[in-house]
C-alpha cells in the first residue's frame, strides 16, 4: 500500500483562522488549510513552509505542530495511507494572497464552514482550535465517504 506524507497548515490570528478554497484538483471547491506532499530530501517542516509559500504566498515564522492524522483512503484509484502533519502558525511574513491553486479567506473560529470542508475536519479541527495535540486515524471508502475514525488527545506527538 502506498504511503504519502503531507502537511497542512492553518494561520491563526486572535479568534480567526485562515482557510483556503481549493480551486483545482483533489478537494476542489472545499475549504482546507494549505499544504501538500513532502518532496524527497525535505523535512516535514520545510515542506509545510514551501507549500504555504506556493499556495498563499506567506512564510510561517512561528508555528507549532498540533496533530498527525493518518488516512486510509483511495489515491488515484489505489488504496493508500496518507499521513498529514497539522501545524498552526501564529506569526508569518507576507499577506495571504490567492494563487492558481487556493483562494484564502478568514473565518471566525465560531463560524467555520464545516459543510464546505472534508468530512474528517469536523472531528479534529475543534481540537486544533483549542491548541490540543492529537493523533487521528480516518478510513474512507472509494466514494470518499468517511466510514470509521479514531481520535486521541495526546500530551506530546511522536518524533518525525
Amino acid at each position: 500500500m502506498q504511503q504519502i506524507i503531507s502537511t497542512l497548515l492553518l494561520l491563526r490570528k486572535d479568534n480567526q483562522i485562515l482557510l483556503a478554497k481549493k480551486k483545482k484538483g483533489f478537494g476542489m471547491g472545499l475549504f482546507n488549510g494549505v499544504g501538500g506532499k513532502v518532496e524527497p530530501g525535505e523535512t516535514i517542516d520545510q515542506a509545510m513552509i514551501r507549500e504555504c509559500q506556493e499556495e498563499i504566498h506567506v512564510t510561517p515564522t512561528k508555528y507549532e505542530k498540533l496533530g498527525i492524522n493518518t488516512f486510509e483512503e483511495y489515491y488515484k484509484g489505489e488504496k493508500a495511507h496518507l499521513i498529514f502533519h497539522l501545524y498552526v502558525a501564529t506569526e508569518w511574513e507576507g499577506n495571504p494572497e490567492e494563487s492558481e491553486e487556493m483562494s484564502p479567506q478568514w473565518f471566525n473560529i465560531n463560524n467555520i464552514p464545516y459543510n464546505e470542508m472534508f468530512k474528517d475536519d469536523t472531528h479534529w479541527l475543534p481540537l486544533a482550535l483549542n491548541n490540543q495535540k492529537f493523533l487521528g486515524y480516518f478510513t474512507f471508502n472509494e466514494d470518499w465517504e468517511l466510514t470509521d475514525y479514531t481520535l486521541k488527545e495526546v500530551d506530546t506527538l511522536p518524533n518525525d
